[in-house]
Order: structure tokens, then C-alpha cells, then sequence
């Protein structure tokens, strides 16, 4: 069972803003976070990434506009997209780093993938 879900996805127009959400089973503490979008056929693209507590990166193309967060109470992922553009339409991953409750080893996940569209 994968232990994250993502939502929040759908279509808006130009301009408009979205708010994702990853939610991590509650057994997994979440050690590092990062969205993903890809765009048809092309290769998966780093958007936003997270280290709980530290710092925090974007691509370029986002920047000022997406801003990537964790609510440790809940236990959940945001990336919150403002000022969208047409160029922003893909499916995008949430991929956390995930802490073992036994081991305490981190191990990687990656969500379904939700749809974004963006409308001129």
C-alpha cells in the first residue's frame, strides 16, 4: 500500500491558482518532500522540494509563483501554484522520503499523479 495520496489537482484559466496536497500515512514521519510535473512524453521535471525544517528549492520557472510546504500536524505535503500559465499543464508527483517507523531507514515513495490543466 503506498503510504501517500495525492489530490487537489484540476483545470483553471490563465492567471488562476491551485493548492495540492499530499497526505502521508500518519506511521511515516516525513523526512523530505518534492513535486514533480511531466508533460506527455516528456521526462519527469523537479518543480519544488522540501527538506522538513531546513530549506527549501524551485526550478526556475516557478519561482515567486509556487511555494512548496509541509503541515507536520497533518501530516501532508502542499504546493501551492499561483499565477498559473498554460505552460504549467501537466501531471504532477508528489515523491517524499519517508522515515521507517523500525528501522528508521528513509525510503523513497512517489504518489499516483494528479491532473493540472491550465487554459489560455
Amino acid at each position: 500500500q503506498v503510504p501517500l495520496v495525492e489530490s487537489g489537482g484540476g483545470s483553471v484559466q490563465t492567471g488562476g491558482s491551485l493548492r495540492l496536497s499530499c497526505a502521508v500515512s500518519p506511521t511515516f514521519k516525513i523526512s523530505a518532500a518534492s513535486w514533480y510535473r511531466q508533460q506527455s512524453e516528456e521526462q519527469r521535471e523537479l518543480v519544488a522540494h522540501i527538506r522538513v525544517g531546513k530549506s527549501t528549492d524551485y526550478a526556475d520557472s516557478v519561482k515567486g509563483r509556487f511555494t512548496i510546504s509541509v503541515d507536520n500536524a497533518k501530516n501532508t505535503v502542499y504546493l501551492q501554484m499561483n499565477n498559473l500559465k498554460p505552460e504549467d499543464t501537466a501531471v504532477y508527483f508528489c515523491n517524499a522520503g519517508l522515515v521507517d517507523p523500525v528501522t528508521q531507514y528513509v525510503n523513497e515513495y512517489w504518489g499516483q499523479g494528479t491532473q493540472v490543466s491550465v487554459s489560455a
